[in-house]
């Protein structure tokens, strides 16, 4: 979703994943992307509501007629530097704080005349401090997340990209053993192919971030980074439009994320992930392999789930060997063998025991480095198999269930909280450690633990 930043902060309807991300918190996991507003963003919640890295919430679309304002409100987080007399007094010492960040710059190798003219007429953009303490009311199921993101025009556009840039697909294959579905999914999960990458300033935004709100000593380093860009000359200002927070790019690359991970594959002397395809694919790939890529393997495998299994296994500390799983009665939903029984993996039911589940390797790890949300991941490795020609997934989602309201999360969270399962402090997002309180009260009433939050489990904890 911050590369990535907040999977739930970004939402991409038919567009990019990071304009649908917006409407997204429901199961859990754990989150923390490397673009700054990604699709991916918008998913922060939905398995882990945990923000992502750069993105702490979602990357709202601008109203009709352009920008909002900023609402002039209390941002919801409660933190004091996000109160309105906070934040009026942080913008109105915009300038001083930019100012003060030149000897940083300098130690940075960037050159006086270069901070000058890259931060001239920058002012804040408060409308950010709005969505950095967004709190969708409603979050979308994991279901129809996939149905958003994994469609028909998405799938022929990835061909189409996939049949232009073959050479450079076949040039990124061979130097660093990344699947080439795997990278066209994440520029089109991502972006749309390129269609909705983002129209703020990323020197703006990171500037206001690092002057203004709760989270400006990451910031800092991120404007720093775009300004290393600058300096260095791989990119113009032009090109470096994005996110709220900052992600920039077909695949949203957070100013720290470029500096580590961008590549000139074509020699011309600059690094451009913007405009010039072989750059874009070959630093994505070299993401992905240096956050632990594994030639040759898989993402994962829809499993069959046997009725009465423990979901207290279906943990990602809990790593087993396919041969094990299938011990336990996992079998593959398409009928198929699993390829190596030694390969450990761990089992991941986002619907709990009324939906698939998903027997996760270490390449599902590595896109979730990408951008730290269970469903962006899930739904990065379902349609690269669909790009490839794969089917969709064999079994069903339970449709029928609704998402919870946010007063409903709060209040699930707060009579966990009373019956002593839930020691954390109730906040409407469903992370680790509420879908660990949640279980623990499903087994004791002797329901499967799957920890799974449905209106039902609501009732049942109203009742006790």
């Amino acid at each position: 979703m911050m590369r990535r930043n907040v999977m739930l902060t970004a939402l991409k309807a038919g567009a990019g994943a990071a304009v649908l991300v917006t409407a997204l918190t429901v199961v859990s996991g754990s989150a923390v992307a490397q673009s700054g507003g990604g699709p991916l963003n918008f998913l922060d919640g939905l398995f882990t509501g945990t923000p992502t890295k750069g993105n702490p919430a979602p990357n709202q679309p601008p109203a009709a007629g352009g920008p909002q304002p900023w609402s002039g409100e209390d941002g919801a987080s409660g933190h004091p530097l996000m109160t309105a007399a906070a934040i009026r007094e942080a913008a109105g010492n915009f300038d001083n704080c930019v100012a003060g960040m030149w000897p940083d710059a300098a130690r940075r190798n960037i050159t006086q005349d270069n901070f000058q003219r890259f931060t001239a007429g920058l002012s804040p953009d408060l409308r950010i401090m709005d969505l950095l303490d967004a709190q969708p009311e409603f979050t979308k199921s994991i279901w129809d997340y996939l149905d958003i993101l994994v469609n028909d025009n998405r799938l022929a556009k990835g061909r189409e990209v996939l049949a232009t840039y073959k050479p450079q697909f076949d040039a990124a294959e061979r130097a660093y053993g990344v699947d080439r579905y795997i990278i066209a999914s994440i520029w089109g999960i991502e972006s749309n192919y390129s269609t909705q990458i983002g129209d703020r300033s990323v020197l703006q935004s990171t500037a206001t971030l690092a002057c203004i709100g709760r989270r400006q000593a990451y910031f800092k380093d991120e404007f720093l980074s775009a300004l290393e860009i600058l300096n260095r000359g791989d990119l113009r200002p032009e090109q470096m439009r994005g996110s709220w927070a900052g992600a920039f790019g077909p695949t949203q690359f957070m100013p720290t994320a470029f500096k580590r991970f961008a590549v000139d594959a074509d020699g011309d002397g600059r690094r451009d992930v913007v405009d010039n395809p072989a750059d874009l694919i070959a630093s994505t790939a070299n993401n992905l392999k240096k956050d632990g890529w594994q030639s040759g393997q898989s993402w994962g495998y829809e499993v069959v789930v046997p009725q009465g299994f423990n979901y207290m296994l279906a943990d990602r500390a809990k790593s087993m060997s396919f041969g094990q799983w299938e011990q336990l009665g996992l079998r593959r939903a398409n009928g198929q063998p699993f390829p190596a029984s030694a390969e450990k993996a761990y089992l991941l039911a986002p619907a709990g025991a009324q939906g698939p589940g998903f027997l996760m390797l270490q390449n599902f790890r590595v896109i979730m480095k990408y951008n730290p949300a269970e469903a962006y991941a899930l739904a990065i490795g379902h349609f690269a198999d669909r790009l490839r020609g794969g089917p969709p997934f064999v079994q069903a989602w339970p449709r029928e269930e609704r998402t919870l309201s946010r007063g409903e999360r709060l209040e699930l969270q707060q009579l966990l909280a009373e019956r002593g399962f839930y020691r954390g402090t109730p906040d409407g997002q469903f992370g680790g450690q509420t879908r660990e309180a949640l279980r623990n009260f499903q087994a004791s009433i002797g329901a499967p633990a799957d920890g799974f939050a449905t209106s039902d489990v609501l009732e049942r904890l109203r009742a006790r």
